[in-house]
């Protein structure tokens, strides 16, 4: 008897529990961000930004998960802007114009309004995005960047330890990428988990990323978002260096391209059979022993170390901002009520 009151009272509460959430659910919200609301329209909005032409195939279940994805994204972005915000780190309207014609500059007035309609926005909620991109890129450099130190004994101890990978038996090319494979693998780490499930998914994840990379964003920044190589997606999608030798085994319209690109260029969309890629030449090294004191060996160290350093800090710092911030997700608590039955 005692043990059915207290299954009784448990009950009662969650009922109460489940029904606050449904009261405290504001209209046309999707979450909440301390107590600042995620409109459905901006849901909407973002996710035909990211999935501009949804396979048919695709179930709406699928649709859900990709929301809830999309959603998590914006969510961690709000955090970020407020807390860029409390510490006054927004970009000032100048640094975002300047930023915008940079961005602008390659293209006529046509081209770059034909950009903005692709990805269905003006260039007002262009400049914003901007703002916010801008704004979380300064609380990044101050709350995380800017604490990394790399001494001269990090980068002695580091070139000690792999000497052997700074002597180059022939020219090599250093080799970034972003990476798309049109299959589901839990293997896949990236900052944002975003992962395409299948070709159609991939085709349009890496064209939205080509945008972006376009429009001047960071390549190690969208490589650690969104690249799905597991091995170099945590490195800003540097894959080291690669002998020349290796190129012969590569298909020769890659091997071509790859020859022909100087060191700073993104090559277009690549297909290969792993998946989509984009890739960026670093640098193009002759053959030969790389010393310490070679200011391209101090360089290459001190990069691959506050890489490292800085992927793992913000990795934490996401984690210790999302476990300060109060968040209602009432899009999830929608999405659970329907499939447990309490949205019935």
């Amino acid at each position: 008897m005692r043990f059915e009151r207290q299954r009784l009272a448990v009950c009662f509460l969650l009922a109460l529990a489940a029904a606050g959430c449904k009261r405290g659910a504001p209209a046309n919200v999707a979450a909440e961000v301390n107590s600042r609301s995620i409109t459905f329209e901006q849901l909407e909005k973002q996710y035909k930004l990211q999935f501009p032409n949804p396979s048919p195939e695709v179930s709406e279940d699928q649709t859900g998960v990709q929301k809830l994805e999309v959603l998590r994204s914006m969510i961690d972005n709000e955090i970020m802007m407020q807390r860029a915000e409390k510490l006054s780190l927004v970009a000032p309207d100048s640094d975002v114009e300047a930023k915008f014609n940079d961005i602008r500059a390659p293209y006529t007035q046509e081209e770059f309004q034909k950009q903005l309609d692709a990805r269905k926005i003006t260039a007002e909620e262009f400049k914003a995005q901007l703002k916010r991109d801008l704004s979380i890129q300064k609380l990044f450099n101050k709350e995380i960047t800017s604490h990394i130190n790399i001494t001269d004994k990090d980068v002695a101890d580091f070139y000690n330890a792999n000497k052997g990978s700074f002597n180059l038996p022939e020219p090599q090319i250093h080799m970034a990428q972003v990476l798309v494979t049109p299959r589901p693998d839990p293997n896949v780490r990236n900052l944002r988990s975003d992962k395409a499930q299948n070709d159609d998914q991939a085709a349009k994840k890496i064209q939205m990323i080509e945008a972006r990379l376009k429009q001047g964003e960071d390549f190690a920044m969208i490589a650690q978002n969104f690249s799905e190589d597991p091995n170099s997606a945590p490195n800003g999608g540097d894959m080291g260096f690669i002998g020349e030798s290796s190129l012969e085994q590569a298909h020769a319209d890659l091997r071509k391209l790859v020859t022909a690109l100087r060191p700073g260029q993104l090559s277009p969309v690549i297909r290969t059979p792993e998946g989509y890629r984009i890739l960026k030449i670093v640098s193009k090294e002759p053959a030969g022993q790389r010393q310490l004191n070679d200011p391209r060996v101090q360089q290459t160290i001190r990069e691959t170390l506050l890489n490292r350093k800085d992927q793992l800090l913000k990795a934490v710092y996401y984690e210790i901002a999302r476990n300060e911030a109060q968040v209602q997700n009432y899009y999830a608590l929608a999405q659970f009520g329907k499939y447990s039955g309490g949205g019935k």
